[in-house]
């Protein structure tokens, strides 16, 4: 694909090369321009120019209110890693400045060579059990390797609100909900065990806990996988990345992981059908390897993380099924994720029984 073959909108090749030019990067022609699927609400194109490979990440066509603040959070946190052992794409350069491409703030990156196993499962994946175990332990290895930076010594210690992060969860997560009732239509929440999940959230929220960088949206569709072997390439989509407790990055993982057949087993795709992954005690020994050994973090809350994650991604979908009713998103689209919070509700009573 040629660079006037992209919507001049989203990518204007002749602004990208006077900046590209002005950051003092290779110049020459855009070549083997094309775009990225990954993620529902930016733009990414990858490009080679001057013998290197890149990728352009920007919002989408119709920049939403926040987007641009999203972009700049999510290039300070790429370049933050840099130099830590946390499978993430590396920035290359960013432009927070939103008069240089029509409004949009935008990024480049190196680009990660791998595949997301909730679209694909290429071989030797596919076809070896033991290969699928590994990538599933590497999947918590690689979100105990975020939680153990130090992100006060990585210049984030300005980046999120550490202070009272698990005492407004529930509130602000039931406030969500609350504010889907000015869809026109949306009858209000169907979601049995909601008041009872929200309680015991709230009487079993842990009193002690240490910050760090939280992904916020940790679970396989995140994450892209060596072609080679069981190894994570990338942790990617950073855009809910904050400081807060890491610990609910890997309840996060546990709320999603498709260890039954269950609704959530949908959220894993092949992966997920192909099966022969390791169980969520596996996954928590796993990252307690490196939690133990270097950032001294207390597994014995697990279940209650797991419980908030499925608490909080089940109202976020819940956000889909309320619109749907408002006729602004498909009605079958919103059955469906209100079907994968019905279940999200069930798990986090059964994490909370556990």
């Amino acid at each position: 694909m040629q660079p006037e073959q992209i919507d001049r909108a989203l990518v204007d090749f002749d602004v990208l090369d006077g900046w590209m030019r002005g950051q003092g990067l290779p110049g020459g022609p855009f070549e083997d321009v094309r775009p990225l699927a990954g993620g529902t609400q930016n733009t990414m194109v990858r490009f080679r120019r001057g013998g290197r490979d890149y990728v352009l990440r920007r919002g989408p066509s119709r920049l939403r209110a926040r987007t641009n603040d999203v972009l700049r959070r999510e290039a300070r946190v790429l370049a933050a890693l840099d130099g830590t052992d946390v499978p993430a794409p590396r920035l290359i350069a960013a432009c927070p400045d939103e008069s240089v491409m029509g409004g949009a703030v935008f990024y480049l990156m190196t680009l990660v060579e791998g595949f997301n196993a909730s679209v694909t499962l290429p071989r030797p994946h596919a076809g070896d059990a033991s290969v699928r175990h590994e990538m599933g332990l590497n999947a918590a290895r690689a979100a105990a390797a975020l939680g153990a930076v130090d992100h006060e010594a990585v210049g984030l210690g300005d980046f999120g609100r550490p202070a009272g992060f698990l005492e407004r969860q529930v509130s602000r997560w039931l406030s969500e909900l609350d504010s889907y009732g000015a869809l026109d239509g949306y009858p209000g929440p169907d979601i049995p065990g909601l008041d009872d999940v929200a309680r015991r959230l709230e009487e079993r929220r842990p009193t002690r806990w240490r910050p760090g960088i939280l992904h916020g949206d940790y679970h396989l569709a995140n994450l892209m996988y060596s072609p080679d072997g069981p190894g994570v390439a990338a942790i990617v989509d950073w855009e809910m990345c904050t400081i807060g407790d890491p610990l609910l990055d890997l309840g996060w993982l546990l709320a999603t992981w498709p260890d039954r057949a269950d609704e959530c087993a949908a959220l894993a795709g092949p992966l997920g059908e192909a099966g022969g992954l390791p169980t969520a005690d596996e996954l928590a020994d796993a990252y307690a390897e490196r939690a133990d050994a270097v950032t001294g973090r207390d597994l014995d809350s697990l279940p209650w993380y797991g419980a908030l994650a499925c608490f909080k991604l089940g109202i976020l979908l819940e956000g889909t099924n309320a619109r749907a009713f408002a006729g602004k998103a498909p009605r079958d689209t919103g059955d469906l994720l209100h079907w994968i919070t019905l279940d999200l509700f069930r798990r986090a009573q059964t994490f909370l029984d556990s």
